[in-house]
C-alpha cells in the first residue's frame, strides 16, 4: 500500500509532502487499518478549513480524500503525523 500526504496552508504557507510504502514494513497491517479509517472520514473536495489552518490531501493506492484543520478525525491526525514523520 502506498500512502501519500500533502499538506498546504498554515501561517507561513509552506507546502509539505511525504509518502510511505507499507509493502515491506512489519507493521503494514497497522498502517492499512489507519489508512482505511482516514479515507472513510475524508471528503472528495477540499473543505473550507480555517484561516491559517492546514489543508491535507491523503492518497492511498490512488484513492484521494481531503481534510482540513481543525476538523480532522483521530485516524486522519494519526496517519498524517506518521506519514509526515516517517515518509520520504
Amino acid at each position: 500500500m502506498r500512502i501519500e500526504v500533502s499538506r498546504t496552508g498554515g501561517f507561513a504557507g509552506i507546502a509539505r509532502r511525504a509518502e510511505v510504502d507499507t509493502s515491506a514494513r512489519p507493521d503494514a497491517d497497522e498502517w492499512h487499518v489507519l489508512a482505511e479509517q482516514a479515507l472513510t472520514t475524508g471528503q472528495d473536495a477540499p473543505p473550507a478549513g480555517v484561516p491559517d489552518g492546514f489543508h491535507y490531501r491523503i492518497t492511498v493506492d490512488g484513492r484521494t480524500v481531503h481534510c482540513a484543520d481543525p476538523h480532522l478525525s483521530d485516524a486522519q491526525r494519526a496517519l498524517i503525523s506518521r506519514v509526515l514523520k516517517e515518509g520520504a
